[in-house]
């Protein structure tokens, strides 16, 4: 094989790893990211049931904390806000690995010609090797004082164990509400069918605006007024992430077109409520800095297909504690 045909394919290798490169800031925008996150109580575990708006069903959750937060204690919401917030150690490696990369590629199909490439990315290949290594090293420490820092963690498994509905078994209300009521004596609970109003459904619509209002607009306080700290600590991790890769996710004319109710239930002090809509809205991707368009559009309308499931402690207001895309 000659060295033109060599560094054509270096060529192609190159384009290649620009794009795998380039891959995050062309994700599917809008509150969510595209993924189904949060949880559903008892039904968590379990598909909601299909309606005429989606008679598909819906997607499994993508991301969901192994307890359901949404009327949890401070330490258990917390807890779950942690764990969606997105690794330090990770995205620097994964930034060194992308410019390290790119250099060596660079290297590759410069002056120093093929082969010397080859060597020189040779060598960053092992100094990133080394950088692994310190990152993990870092990591397993930060990991044993974090065990260290909070022993009360250690017997936390059982409480938030969770259980699918398709076989119903009489679990704990304690345990069912991710340790909600203070240590009272766990009563069996089982989840009960409820009625709505036309309040309810009012309600549903108008969360459906607010919320993506206030994540157009980085409003972290609206967001944490109008969802479970579960999904709170989503939105916030999407929204950091924006700030990372210098991205901003703007939705505008949100309208709701369609949507029924597909599951409605009380477990314990908490309604929950799944609800399927067909809505539209614009929706574009911006560089902070230039203020260009990397994705999406600020002028044509798309059609977007979702299960949002609600929940409310008795007697209170509404908010999201999950969404599910379409199947």
């Amino acid at each position: 094989m000659s060295l033109i045909s060599l560094a054509r394919r270096g060529r192609a290798v190159a384009l290649v790893a620009g794009a795998l490169v380039l891959v995050p800031l062309v994700a599917e925008a809008r509150p969510g990211g595209g993924r189904s996150s949060g949880s559903r109580g008892s039904f968590t575990n379990s598909a909601p049931p299909s309606t005429n708006t989606t008679p598909g069903g819906a997607q499994t959750f993508q991301r969901s904390a192994p307890a359901s937060p949404s009327m949890a204690g401070p330490s258990a919401a917390g807890a779950a806000a942690q764990a969606a917030r997105p690794s330090f150690a990770r995205n620097m490696m994964m930034g060194i690995g992308a410019g390290l990369l790119g250099a060596g590629l660079f290297g590759m199909l410069s002056g120093s010609g093929f082969f010397g490439g080859l060597a020189s990315l040779a060598g960053m290949l092992g100094f990133l090797l080394q950088i692994g290594l310190i990152a993990g090293i870092i990591m397993l420490a930060i990991r044993f004082f974090r065990r260290r820092s909070e022993p009360q963690l250690a017997g936390a498994g059982a409480p938030y164990a969770r259980q699918g509905y398709d076989a119903p078994q009489p679990q704990p209300a304690a345990a069912r509400m991710g340790g909600f009521g203070g240590g009272a004596a766990a009563a069996a609970v089982q989840p009960q069918p409820i009625e709505l109003a036309g309040d309810d459904f009012n309600a549903f619509e108008r969360l459906l605006g607010e919320i993506n209002t206030a994540y157009s607009n980085e409003d972290e306080a609206g967001l944490r007024q109008r969802t479970t700290p579960e999904m709170f600590g989503y939105f916030d991790e999407d929204l950091s992430d924006n700030a990372r890769r210098g991205v901003a996710d703007r939705v505008s004319d949100v309208k709701l077109l369609q949507g029924d109710l597909s599951q409605a239930w009380r477990e314990g002090d908490a309604d929950y409520a799944t609800v399927a809509m067909r809505f539209s809205l614009i929706n574009a991707l911006y560089d902070r800095k230039s203020g260009k368009i990397v994705d999406g559009s600020a002028t044509q309308t798309q059609e977007v297909s979702e299960y949002w499931t609600f929940v409310r402690e008795r007697g209170g207001a509404w908010k999201l504690s999950g969404i599910q895309q379409a199947a």
